[in-house]
């Protein structure tokens, strides 16, 4: 509705402070009003469907065994540590402070539960997830509290991991009998529910302006509030125990774990969360893209395996990467929200007030100099004929006349 300026006939026009979000998700702190457009995430995510169903022919063609019974178990068993780790990556990178520990966490975890596997999966599991999530906690609160970046906080985190790994100077075999494949089907159930419900619930707007309020809107160095702190920490923790579950999947798949520095690790899963939809800049991202390029990763793969290439991880992750950085342009391009109509009046200023309300009433035109008070007395002048005589030194013009 409009509202009505005295003595002025119609509504006056909105300006721009009107056009809010109605679900009050905005930012109070500087963020970008208005709902995100989702259309390009669907674009994308049917490009993806389309190269993901193009992958199945090609490995069917080649070898069909690899698409059922063991093969097909052992090619899901791969798919979920791929989900896992972009999911890792991608959750980091929700919240804006990406976590490049995530490969080093994921070969030590792998390297630790070949080591304890002998010791059951509560003890060789839940030692690492412990420790995971208390290293997360750590690298949150650094970032956090000295407001630095993501990227250089995790970077060192990653160092320490590695020194870590690097005690070690030979394959490590899994100790015990564990063998993952019989719940393949099930852990790939729990790794699409958790993508997908993940990315529905990234898809509203109230939620995803809530993880993402650590993305920087002006000055990077500005603090972004609490709420926004507790995001990060919380991202950092689940990104790292996420990152820790795919080192010891593939570890049990593989039966063996090799020490390195798992930096291609991190490659691959930032270039496969970027690949999916998600933003560099944080805040944006997809439904279904994690699951459909973990299963593109895992089938291209068992293709490169199955023609006898070999790939490096460096440089599919590096391609990703590339390719991720294109879709985030993508995404900051088509998938802001919508301006508003064209024709309104720009914004006023801060500290202006008329930017307390959302309409304006005109400023008065500058005032000129005031007319004087009294006209301006002259100097000369004809003598009052009323005067008394006693100020003229002559006879009255009526008394020159005879009476």
């Amino acid at each position: 509705m409009g509202y009505e300026e005295p003595g002025r006939s119609g509504p006056l026009e909105p300006t721009p402070a009107d056009e809010v979000d109605p679900s009050g998700a905005d930012d109070p702190q500087g963020g970008e009003p208005g709902r995100d457009r989702f259309g390009v995430h669907m674009v994308w995510e049917t490009i993806l469907l389309l190269g993901f169903s193009a992958l199945v022919y090609l490995l069917w063609r080649e070898n069909p065994a690899t698409l059922r019974g063991s093969g097909l178990r052992a090619l899901i068993l791969d798919v979920v540590g791929f989900g896992l780790l972009a999911m890792a990556a991608g959750l980091s990178l929700r919240t804006a402070a990406v976590n490049l520990a995530v490969g080093p966490v994921a070969v030590a975890a792998g390297l630790h539960f070949a080591e304890q596997g002998d010791r059951g999966l509560p003890v060789a599991v839940g030692t690492a997830a412990a420790v995971a999530a208390l290293g997360g906690l750590v690298l949150g609160l650094v970032v956090v509290l000295l407001h630095v970046p993501g990227w250089a906080a995790s970077l060192g985190g990653a160092a320490g991991v590695i020194v870590y790994v690097e005690q070690r100077s030979a394959p490590v075999l899994v100790q015990g009998d564990y063998d993952p494949r019989g719940i393949a089907g099930r852990l790939f159930v729990g790794l699409a529910a958790i993508a997908v419900i993940g990315g529905l619930f990234g898809a509203m707007s109230p939620i995803r302006r809530f993880t993402g309020r650590f993305r920087p809107v002006a000055d990077p160095a500005r603090r972004r509030g609490v709420a926004a702190a507790v995001v990060v920490t919380g991202g950092y923790v689940c990104s790292t125990v996420l990152a820790m579950l795919a080192g010891a999947l593939f570890a049990a798949s593989e039966g063996a774990m090799t020490p390195t520095a798992g930096l291609d690790w991190t490659v691959l899963a930032v270039g496969a969360a970027l690949l999916a939809g998600t933003s560099a800049f944080g805040l944006r991202g997809g439904v279904f893209g994690t699951l459909l390029v973990a299963g593109a990763l895992g089938l291209f793969f068992a293709y490169a395996q199955q023609r006898g290439w070999t790939v490096s991880r460096w440089a599919v992750g590096g391609v990703a990467l590339a390719a991720g950085l294109v879709v985030t342009r993508l995404v900051e391009r088509y998938g802001r929200p919508v301006p508003g109509p064209t024709g309104w009046p720009a914004p006023p200023p801060a500290g202006d007030p008329a930017s307390s309300g959302g309409w304006a009433l005109p400023r008065s035109a500058p005032v000129g100099d005031w007319p004087p008070v009294l006209p301006t007395q002259t100097t000369g002048g004809t003598a009052d004929p009323w005067s008394t005589r006693r100020w003229e030194t002559g006879a009255r013009t009526w008394d020159t006349e005879e009476r």
